[in-house]
């Protein structure tokens, strides 16, 4: 499994987000991106991070940040929660996990106690120039927005 660390170059990608739209990291170059991996749309852990970054969406616009969600549901699934939530950023649809496998956000982790494969709940900030400058691997879920002020009030 790929291990992503701060310095490298953000893996490049193209998706399709819950309107129909492509999405693709190279259309955001000179902004910093907020890419976060989320393991099922209208669930409890991944609707407060949604929510707290939809909270938190235009202070993030403000500091420069475009906030992009990942997971592999459907489009169609993704509309249902987008529009559920009223939330403004693109969910990008990954159910062959391609994307998610390119940011190691996808493979083996203890869930319960257990070894299961899915989703591993991460977050990467991307800079204006496609490297990755942060990784977030202990998610806040309820308070994420702010981890992510956190991470840059000394910059």
């Amino acid at each position: 499994m790929t291990q992503l660390t701060a310095g490298m170059p953000a893996p490049q990608f193209e998706g399709t987000d819950q309107n129909g739209n492509a999405v693709k990291l190279s259309s955001f170059l000179g902004k910093k991106v907020v890419l976060y991996f989320y393991p099922k749309d209208d669930t409890p852990g991944c609707t407060a991070e949604a929510c707290s970054l939809r909270d938190n969406y235009e202070e993030l616009l403000k500091k420069g940040f475009i906030v992009l969600g990942v997971s592999p549901d459907s489009e169609k699934s993704h509309m249902k929660f987008a529009g559920k939530y009223n939330l403004p950023f693109p969910l990008i649809a990954d159910p062959e996990k391609k994307i998610l496998s390119a940011y190691g956000a996808y493979g083996e982790k203890l869930m319960y106690g257990k070894k299961v494969t899915g989703v591993i709940r991460t977050t990467y900030i991307i800079d204006e120039k496609g490297i990755i400058e942060k990784v977030v691997k202990k998610v806040d879920t309820k308070d994420h927005a702010n981890q992510i002020f956190k991470m840059y009030d000394n910059v």
